[in-house]
């Protein structure tokens, strides 16, 4: 394979390049966005011309999503126009294009679990954005996978895990929201999922199905609140000695932490699509907690 990584210092982008440079037979082109503009459709042609991948990983976003709603502009100009030149540039030289989205394109008022084929209604910025990628990118690749994820936690960069073992170290006790669930998701099993994709298309004994490109689900099992999430980092933390104690946690509603994004209330995804085709389980996160220390 050879393969484009896209926002390769990032949470997912950081995990692909790791785990792909002990992948045999495998040339990796890794750009950060001060290496590739992916918003400069002349960078972006001239870059997949010049190092003609058979994968391009699009790992790269403007996820900051109280900021999407005043940086309107830029988050358009990264999450539609992006993807779209990728996807422009893929499509000219015959490879495939793997793009993560996010639960943000669903309005998460659904009672249950939302499957590839639900209805769209983002409620943000950050989510119309990403839908609008998604748009870009099926339009303009015949070969393109979106892979829709949610919840994000890894070594690299902020997230959740790192912000609650940050406020566990000084303070006594946290309000967390308890109201709104969804799967959390390891940023090392989102790339290992691209990885097996990518594979799965590439190599030559696999009778990869040209209509299985398209839409998928991957996110963690099980389903929990923030709340939740934050109890069994915690739990973690003090088995392992990163904490003494665990801090008193009190359940909050969403009206109680007011952001000025709209978050889903439910953003449980069915992973059964990607079990199915690619063999892909769903993201363990607890087990990806067993070395919490990584996230400190």
């Amino acid at each position: 394979m050879k393969v484009l990584i896209t926002g390769s210092n990032g949470q997912v982008g950081s995990c692909l390049v790791k785990q792909l440079q002990s992948c045999p037979n495998t040339e990796i082109l890794a750009v950060d966005r001060n290496e590739l503009d992916i918003t400069s459709q002349s960078s972006v042609i001239k870059t997949v011309n010049e190092f003609r991948p058979n994968i391009i990983i699009n790992a790269a976003a403007h996820t900051a999503v109280d900021k999407a709603e005043t940086e309107i502009d830029l988050s358009y100009a990264i999450n539609r126009d992006g993807p779209l030149y990728l996807a422009q540039a893929a499509e000219s030289i015959g490879a495939t294009l793997l793009h993560i989205s996010t639960d943000y394109v669903f309005a998460g008022d659904k009672e249950g679990i939302y499957s590839e084929t639900d209805i769209v209604n983002p409620q943000s910025v950050y989510g119309a954005s990403k839908l609008a990628g998604e748009k870009a990118v099926l339009d303009a690749c015949s070969r393109s996978i979106i892979l829709r994820t949610a919840w994000v936690f890894g070594e690299e960069g902020n997230n959740f895990v790192k912000t609650m073992l940050r406020l566990a170290q000084q303070r006594d006790s946290l309000g967390i929201v308890a109201d709104q669930f969804g799967g959390p998701t390891y940023a090392g099993d989102i790339a290992a999922a691209l990885i097996t994709i990518a594979k799965t298309i590439t190599d030559s004994k696999n009778t990869f199905n040209s209509d299985d490109y398209g839409m998928y689900h991957f996110t963690g099992m099980p389903h929990v609140s923030w709340c939740e999430f934050a109890l069994v980092i915690f739990d973690k933390a003090v088995e392992q000695k990163i904490l003494v104690k665990s801090p008193d946690v009190n359940g909050i509603k969403t009206e109680d932490y007011p952001t000025p994004a709209k978050r889903p209330a439910n953003s449980k995804l069915n992973t059964q699509k990607i079990t199915t085709v690619f063999n892909i389980p769903a993201s363990d996160w607890q087990s990806a907690l067993d070395n919490i220390n990584d996230y400190m």
